[in-house]
């Protein structure tokens, strides 16, 4: 299965909330990437830089380092005119964020059957994407059965 990456998921996993998210970040995507094709949006990646050059007061250029390493890690899809305005559908008839929603967008696009993100409603399905938050209390079901977990 394509599994899309949320840039909070990212940022956790590169350890900028503590190092207990970092850990359970890293080991989270270890996991799936075993068995799985990752998906980052360009999107994420352009947030993450944001978020690394400003809360972690990180150089452009070691910010661009660790963005690159994440291309490298996962296939990031570029960003269609198709995604951007699915994207304005998807703001218009239900409550996302643009950018939340051109993630979401670029998932389905991308043939993903799930998104990991923390931000966005767990369990809301959007063209075939299922929207799960791995940092829950109780795992989605898929995910859940992903990691072999009992949910």
């Amino acid at each position: 299965m394509r599994i899309a990456l949320d840039t909070n998921v990212i940022v956790y996993a590169e350890g900028l909330n503590g190092p207990a998210r970092r850990a359970a970040g890293r080991r989270l995507i270890d996991r799936l990437h075993a068995d799985h094709e990752l998906i980052v949006a360009a999107q994420c990646l352009g947030e993450l830089h944001r978020v690394l050059t400003g809360k972690a007061r990180m150089t452009p250029a070691m910010a661009s380092e660790i963005a690159d390493s994440w291309r490298r890690l996962a296939i990031v899809p570029a960003t269609s005119e198709a995604v951007v305005f699915s994207a304005f559908e998807l703001v218009a008839t239900h409550p996302h964020q643009i950018w939340d929603a051109i993630i979401l967008c670029a998932a389905a696009e991308a043939g993903c059957g799930l998104l990991l993100s923390e931000d966005m409603q767990d369990g809301f399905v959007y063209r075939g994407v299922t929207v799960a938050n791995p940092f829950a209390e109780t795992l989605h079901p898929l995910l859940a059965s992903l990691l072999e977990i009992p949910s």
